[in-house]
């Protein structure tokens, strides 16, 4: 649960129905891929901001995908040292709280996304398993957590 030590957001899957996930490369990290994510607004509800989230990030919309699942549990996990001091002052969180959605395409052929540029420079389509060693370390854990769950 969301509290003044953890940043609550939201973690974005697209999956196809061969199984593969849509994955976008981080611009600020060499070789680092992950999922759509984001924190979520003040008043917002989750499942909004999941949707806020994939269209700030990659540009697809309604029309692109529907909402398959959410995990019922938020899934937790602590910044390593240097990324909480390379934190603005005055963030003292110390890890983010994540609420996690599958979504599922509406016309799988068709779709292509738009990584927003800024943090995301491109995207593919990868396995779960091969996607949970190109995360960085210090999410992976919390990764594997929700595909175990999310992930049929």
């Amino acid at each position: 649960m969301p509290s003044q030590k953890f940043r609550a957001g939201v973690v974005i899957a697209i999956r196809r129905e061969n199984g593969d996930l849509m994955c976008f490369q981080r611009s600020d990290v060499v070789d680092s891929w992950q999922l759509p994510q984001g924190g979520i607004d003040v008043g917002e509800m989750p499942v909004d901001a999941a949707w806020r989230e994939l269209t700030e990030e990659t540009g697809l919309t309604r029309g692109d995908v529907h909402l398959v699942s959410e995990l019922p549990e938020w899934i937790t996990y602590e910044y390593p040292t240097a990324v909480r001091e390379a934190m603005p002052d005055g963030d003292k969180r110390i890890g983010q709280t994540q609420k996690w959605f599958l979504f599922g395409l509406l016309d799988e052929p068709n779709i292509e996304p738009k990584p927003d540029g800024v943090e995301f420079v491109g995207w593919q389509w990868m396995n779960p398993h091969h996607l949970l060693h190109h995360v960085v370390n210090f999410r992976q854990d919390s990764y594997g957590r929700a595909f175990s769950r999310l992930l049929p």
